[in-house]
């Protein structure tokens, strides 16, 4: 049986990647979007062309109480799809970027990304727990910023720091189900993310490469690589684990 991922944040960036390399493997896919259903039926159709069958849903992970008419939506595409009730991977990627210094951010802008990057995967998750396959796997999205520190992240990189956190109760609470629970954290990658900083401005650009062992800065398909790789079976003993996929940044 067919494998079926569900990426959430799957229309664009690292989550467009990560669902096109997960569709490389031999599995199926569910992204999630946000507004842009034009992106994501792109993304759908270019996996359909690989030979494998997508699904693009609606999704605001920093709409808590909209989670039980998702889960409810997603039931439905799976029948109508697969005629199956269960999901084998999750991937919680769907995110934003705020860069504020420490002094200058705001409770708006913290609480924000407190509600898309910690307890808007903390619920989705917890909603998603009885449609996740027993021996199934979650894999979690972090950042290089949770180790080493550059100004302007501080209410970000704690978000994530509180994601790595979460990767290692939830891989302790899940594993008598089989369920192995796992954190990527990419380094500076160039996507449209945090305004597209990294890919546009050549300054950061030859920075963050001067600061890389690789020599350079990371790109989409590094990552979406990485995620594939990490739901394949033959990765199915690593758990509870922090994956830095930065190219060697900060050494």
């Amino acid at each position: 049986m067919t494998p079926i991922a569900l990426i959430t944040g799957g229309s664009r960036g690292l989550g467009r990647s990560a669902a096109l390399k997960v569709a490389e493997r031999g599995n199926d896919v569910v992204i999630t979007y946000r507004s842009n259903v034009a992106e994501a039926n792109a993304v759908v159709d270019q996996i359909g062309k690989q030979g494998r069958k997508a699904v693009a849903l609606q999704l605001d992970v920093g709409d808590i109480a909209s989670f039980d008419g998702f889960v409810a939506r997603l039931r439905q595409a799976l029948q109508t799809s697969w005629q199956r009730d269960r999901i084998d991977y999750l991937v919680n990627n769907a995110g934003i970027g705020i860069h504020a210094s420490f002094a200058e951010t705001t409770p708006a802008q913290f609480d924000e990304l407190v509600n898309i990057q910690f307890k808007g995967p903390f619920f989705l998750t917890q909603k998603l727990l009885p449609v996740l396959a027993d021996g199934g796997r979650i894999l979690n999205v972090s950042t290089g910023l949770a180790r080493f520190a550059l100004p302007g992240y501080a209410a970000y990189a704690s978000m994530k720091g509180a994601i790595e956190v979460l990767t290692r109760y939830l891989a302790k609470e899940l594993g008598p189900r089989g369920i192995a629970v796992n954190v990527i954290a990419p380094g500076a990658i160039e996507t449209d993310f945090g305004g597209g900083l990294v890919r546009d401005n050549a300054q950061v650009n030859d920075f963050i490469a001067s600061q890389t062992a690789l020599g350079r800065v990371g790109r989409p398909d590094d990552i979406g690589g990485v995620v594939a790789s990490l739901l394949s079976p033959e990765n199915g003993w690593i758990n509870a684990q922090r994956i830095e996929a930065s190219g060697g940044m900060f050494l």
